[in-house]
């Protein structure tokens, strides 16, 4: 009878390592499940702020360039304003050159001797 119990309590452990394997295997599958969601939730935050920091960039770069734009302009004016002021202070002064009479340059009179 001796042999029928450790029978038994071999069947007995070896019902209960399947089990305890079983229940390992599950465990694992649900540590891999897990971890494999965090890793993708992580990837996608990660995505979403890669892609806010590339647009964040680009509204810079937008903004900047328009800043350029509207200087270069400005300076563009103020330069043609300039040339022409120039243009028009060179203009007036050879009109009151003509309008005004010249003198006759005196008569060189070479001495004799």
């Amino acid at each position: 009878m001796s042999d029928d119990t450790e029978f038994d309590l071999d069947e007995e452990n070896s019902v209960r390592d399947a089990e305890a394997e079983a229940k390992t295997r599950a465990d694992n599958r649900a540590e891999r499940a897990e971890r494999a969601e965090r890793m993708a939730r992580e990837g996608a935050q990660a995505m979403a702020e890669h892609h806010a920091a590339i647009k964040a960039v680009d509204e810079r770069t937008v903004r900047l360039r328009s800043l350029r734009l509207a200087k270069e302009a400005a300076d563009a004016q103020t330069k043609a304003a300039e040339k022409e002021a120039k243009s028009a202070a060179k203009s007036a002064g050879k009109g009151a050159g003509k309008s005004a009479p010249k003198k006759a340059a005196p008569k060189k009179t070479a001495a004799k001797d």
